[in-house]
């Protein structure tokens, strides 16, 4: 018999959602500069095509790109 189908991506969605609400564009900064490094060094390593929705490892690292400048900008004008 076979194992049920175990949802641990909804978990893990759960968690980075309560740790992006706990500590808001900081919690994003991080997620995005963490998931741009990996995607930067798979890249380089030869990885093209990905299992992200985007596809293209150029547009996923573009998307994260721009969630790190979005998460910059809520924390330069939160001291503003």
């Amino acid at each position: 018999m076979s194992e049920p189908y175990d949802p641990l991506r909804l978990c893990v969605y759960a968690t980075i959602a309560l740790l992006a609400w706990l500590f808001g564009p900081w919690a994003l900064l991080a997620f995005a500069g963490l998931g741009f490094a990996g995607y930067w060094k798979a890249r380089r390593a030869g990885l093209t095509r990905s299992k992200c929705l985007l596809r293209d490892t150029r547009l996923v690292l573009a998307y994260l790109g721009v969630l790190a400048l979005v998460a910059v900008t809520a924390i330069v004008m939160s001291f503003i």
